[in-house]
């Protein structure tokens, strides 16, 4: 067992890594514990993605962000995220899970197991939870989502090139996936619930998106989901009755959720409706004294309040609520 730490954060996003920095400032004996890559959701996103902000809302710590374009990109963004690590010198344990998180009289236990199997218990005085959300998408509940060519994630649209994918979604990701596999020669099918595609999508791919629509180009469905998948093809409940279409890949881009049972294993209170973990919105502590949460976790599966702009400055509301914490 190791000695016992002030904190342990985990979760190494950016707003992870915003609250190490804080730790950093006040030279608390810390430790970040991630189970995947750094900023794992970020490399996780399409692999030409731009980001709708600005690159100045992505910083953290005082460290600028330098990019030559007007929008940052998932490359500018991971490579700045990397130069901060470097920059505070963070204690990052990556490839690392946190299995088990238990509190007593003496603060926090803290269970991990690593890439290779290997096992650690850690002490620490607190902890934060940053986990986000990106690894648990919204599932369609429907039979053939667990065929191998179906996913919840997008990354590129090679892989893709002539043939016939079904993209399930009507926001952002489901809109940027649809245009660039349209634009890559594959045969494109949009199948969103609603009757128009979502009013937040990015300003100058939401045009983009509704005129390949109503030129055919994208061929549609609307007002529609998605009944059964198949090995070769897909099946769909439509407003005219059952529709079904030859298919090779389902891409459900349908919005994810915070780990529910994770936080509940530590005793977090879930709110029912919002999924949001109980919580003082000013200084982050849970119902569980001493462990706290940051960045969009917050928020529940209200995944359109807390972004990276916003969630950067858990750490230092957090720490604010702690006052002058040093480590002893």
């Amino acid at each position: 067992m190791n000695s016992k730490l002030d904190l342990i954060i985990v979760g190494a996003g950016p707003s992870g890594l915003a609250c190490a920095i804080e730790a950093k400032k006040r030279a608390l004996k810390f430790q970040v514990i991630e189970k995947g890559c750094v900023v794992n959701s970020i490399y996780r996103y399409p692999v030409n993605m731009i980001f709708f902000t600005t690159a100045d809302l992505l910083e953290i710590g005082g460290v600028p962000m330098i990019i030559s374009d007007p929008k940052p990109t998932r490359v500018d963004a991971l490579k700045y995220y990397r130069r901060v690590i470097e920059h505070f010198e963070l204690p990052i344990r990556d490839y690392e899970q946190v299995t088990g998180v238990t509190s007593d009289d003496n603060g926090f236990r803290v269970e991990t197991r690593g890439r290779l199997g290997a096992e650690a218990v850690f002490r620490s005085s607190m902890v934060i939870i940053a986990t986000g959300y990106y690894d648990n998408p919204n599932m369609l509940g429907v039979a053939g989502e667990d065929l191998p060519k179906v996913s919840h994630y997008y990354s590129e649209a090679h892989p893709f090139y002539r043939k016939r994918v079904a993209v399930v979604g009507g926001n952002n990701s489901a809109a940027e996936a649809a245009l660039e596999l349209y634009r890559n020669g594959v045969d494109v099918t949009l199948i969103h619930r609603g009757s128009e595609m979502g009013r937040k999508i990015k300003y100058w791919v939401r045009p983009d998106i509704v005129n390949r629509i109503e030129r055919g180009e994208i061929r549609a469905y609307l007002n529609s989901s998605v009944r059964e998948i198949r090995e070769t093809e897909i099946s769909l409940a439509t407003p005219e009755g059952e529709v079904v279409l030859e298919n090779d890949h389902v891409l459900a881009l349908t919005g994810y959720h915070p780990d529910t049972a994770f936080l509940t294993s530590m005793g977090i209170e879930i709110d029912p409706d919002t999924l949001a973990p109980k919580h003082d919105p000013e200084t982050l502590e849970t119902n569980v004294k001493g462990l706290y949460i940051a960045g969009s976790i917050a928020a529940g599966k209200m995944t359109n309040k807390i972004f990276i702009e916003n969630g950067r400055f858990h750490g230092g509301q957090i720490f604010r609520g702690l006052g002058q914490m040093v480590s002893g």
